[in-house]
């Protein structure tokens, strides 16, 4: 399977500031991994592998093991203190397990008409795929800068976390476009309807 768009009716977003947080945001408003296609099209979306790259050995059970560590991510993020229940000891466990094997292996290539492109050296394994976005979970856990930065959507019944790198830390919502928008025609609905009373 090459990959392509996502077969769920909801667009995949890649707009979190982190890989493992543009994860977390495929269960909002309904699941967008709902099949193997759409996986697909997120590892490619969240640059996981190189344009063009083949996926067509990927199965239900990579389906599994991105929803399991997106399960064990979601249970330390936003909250990432020293892990204070057994749950999350043991989600922090199958994050760090899940970070071991290796990343998969790039090279360089030539491509018609010259130039240099990247692409794998080998099929990309389920195993080395999730290692990429447990490491960045790592990496995200373990940065207290980092750590710091991230917030949680304001919008209403909005529970996605991003990463706020704005100028000031000012950042209020997952999207401007999408959980923005809405607070502002609620906004203007709110200020409209108490003019007009």
């Amino acid at each position: 399977m090459a990959l392509g768009t996502a077969t769920s009716p909801y667009e995949l977003r890649f707009d979190a500031g982190r890989i493992c947080l543009d994860l977390l945001a495929t269960t909002h408003p309904v699941e967008r991994l709902d099949g193997v296609e759409a996986l697909c099209g997120w590892i490619g979306g969240a640059g996981l592998v190189p344009e063009g790259t083949e996926l067509g050995h990927a199965d239900a059970s990579w389906l599994v093991g991105f929803r399991e560590l997106r399960a064990h991510i979601g249970q330390l993020v936003p909250d990432s203190r020293v892990p204070d229940s057994s749950s999350q000891a043991r989600a922090l466990g199958r994050v760090n397990e899940a970070a071991r094997p290796a990343p998969p292996a790039l090279r360089a290539v030539c491509r018609e008409g010259g130039g240099l492109v990247r692409e794998l050296a080998d099929p990309p394994t389920c195993a080395a795929l999730l290692a990429l976005v447990a490491r960045d979970a790592v990496e995200l856990l373990t940065d207290p800068v980092a750590r710091a930065a991230v917030r949680e959507c304001e919008g209403g019944n909005c529970p996605l976390v991003y990463l706020d790198t704005s100028r000031g830390r000012r950042r209020r919502w997952c999207s401007s476009e999408v959980c923005g928008n809405r607070e502002r025609v609620a906004r203007h609905r709110r200020r409209a309807a108490l003019a007009r009373a």
